[in-house]
């Protein structure tokens, strides 16, 4: 059994999903767009450099659907994939996941960013199985805050450890596709680490470690 495992945010598609839909939402004034943008822009800074606060970070993530009904943000969530989404899917990234599937891997797409915005992303893709951050629901409707553990950094290996046992599979040789040096973690401790697109920090430990530096653009 062969798994090949993807990081969604700029590697899979030319672009970060929950800044756009925070870009998309600014525009349809459910959020202040000023606000937000100089939010985003700290919290880009802190995870380029590694030291991301993930909770605090998905809680400022979360916060917008906490204030929506559910069926508002299914309905925002379709014009988001249309007007946000198609146009940073990348030609690349889908024969790359075509030629995994061509040989019968089981294909895996793990983020940090929450599962109401990667779900469908995941699906257009053709990919079922995700493992994503997690917002808490309760009695139907969102709270804004995070549950369980997020899938971010370090948290990326507890999270596929979980499921692989949860799924009982245990693969015999495994891919990690990723654009950022926040998911070391896991490139380290899979047989074909691929860096895509990569910051300036994995560039250099690939180079160092001769894994394999590939571009989707």
């Amino acid at each position: 059994m062969k798994l090949a495992i993807f990081d969604l945010d700029n590697t899979l598609i030319g672009g970060d999903s929950d800044y756009l839909w925070g870009e998309f939402l600014a525009e349809q004034g459910h959020v202040d767009g000023a606000v937000r943008q100089q939010q985003n822009r700290y919290y880009y800074d802190e995870y380029k450099a590694g030291r991301l606060d993930i909770h605090d970070f998905l809680e400022f993530q979360l916060k917008p659907l906490a204030g929506l009904d559910p069926e508002i943000l299914d309905q925002l969530r379709e014009q988001y994939l249309a007007e946000k989404i198609q146009s940073v899917l990348l030609d690349k990234s889908c024969k790359l996941i075509a030629d995994h599937k061509q040989q019968g891997h089981t294909l895996l797409i793990i983020t940090a960013t929450n599962r109401f915005i990667t779900q469908p992303i995941a699906e257009l893709f053709g990919i079922k199985n995700l493992i994503a951050s997690e917002a808490e629901m309760k009695d139907g409707r969102y709270t804004g805050k995070p549950t369980g553990i997020p899938s971010y950094a370090a948290g990326k290996v507890t999270r596929l450890n979980a499921w692989l046992k949860e799924n009982n599979y245990q693969p015999d040789e495994t891919w990690f596709y990723s654009d950022s040096h926040n998911d070391l973690p896991l490139l380290r401790i899979v047989d074909h680490p691929v860096a895509v697109d990569p910051d300036e920090i994995l560039k250099k430990e690939a180079e160092l470690n001769n894994w394999t530096i590939i571009s989707l653009r």
